[in-house]
């Protein structure tokens, strides 16, 4: 029988993702500056996570790599970080002491989980998850653009059982729009072929501030796009719009 799985939208892309005993904490993002706002409420602090086995950061962007908050929350330095070397050299700097390197395709294992990169693309080095354990199998798209070696994904790794896919379509405005997180149509895209038992959407809720959002950077916050685009790409995939907090249960 297979481990039962449970995701909790932390906020933003900080997902606590279960399965059976194993704890998993992902692209952790817990304070806010001026010019990075959640957008939504975050549903715990550092200190009350409890035990965390995995901590995985896809990249070093601050919404995703919130390593000084970790630090003084308390967090335990020696649980094993896996991500990309860009997040390990940060890591190492601020005090982690078992950081495993993973690129495209390369792995780490801890005790029975098992964490494989995948490819993924954004403004600065990132790779994207598919975490394993218990006979489970979770995608977690981080806040990448969509990437075509990512629907290889079920015949390298067999049967998805939750896909967690970032769905604003971010546009750095300094750039002329330049995109770099993949939007609700493309992320329906890759659901479709993924074909998970369930999919959650994420890193919607994000803004800018008042003024950033007209200077800096342009997304969709309505993940309804994204659950409109599934329903008419793949309407046998079942999605949830998940308040920070909620606790979903994978069939």
């Amino acid at each position: 029988m297979s481990a039962p799985l449970t995701v909790t939208r932390i906020g933003h892309a900080c997902q606590l993702i279960e399965i059976g005993g194993i704890r998993v904490l992902t692209d952790p993002w817990f304070t806010q500056t001026p010019t990075y706002y959640q957008g939504e409420p975050v549903a715990a602090t550092v200190e009350s996570l409890g035990r965390v086995d995995a901590l995985v950061v896809t990249h070093e962007h601050y919404d995703h790599c919130d390593l000084d908050a970790l630090v003084a929350g308390g967090f335990d330095l020696d649980t094993p970080l896996i991500g990309p070397g860009t997040v390990a050299a940060i890591a190492r700097d601020k005090g982690f002491r078992d950081v495993r390197v993973v690129e495209a395709w390369e792995s780490a294992t801890v005790g029975d989980l098992t964490v494989t990169a995948t490819p993924g693309e954004h403004g600065v080095h990132e790779v994207t998850f598919v975490i394993q354990a218990g006979g489970r199998t979770v995608f977690f798209g981080g806040d990448s653009l969509r990437v075509p070696e990512l629907d290889t994904i079920p015949e390298r790794f067999g049967h998805v059982d939750l896909a967690i896919l970032p769905t604003n379509g971010l546009c750095i405005r300094p750039m002329d729009l330049r995109q770099v997180v993949m939007d609700a149509e493309e992320a329906a895209g890759l659901t479709a072929a993924l074909k998970p038992t369930l999919a959650v959407p994420h890193h919607y809720a994000f803004h800018s501030g008042r003024l950033g959002d007209r200077m800096i950077t342009k997304g969709d916050q309505d993940p309804r796009h994204y659950a409109d685009a599934v329903a008419r790409l793949a309407p046998e995939i079942d999605v949830r719009l998940v308040l920070p907090g909620t606790v979903v249960t994978v069939p």
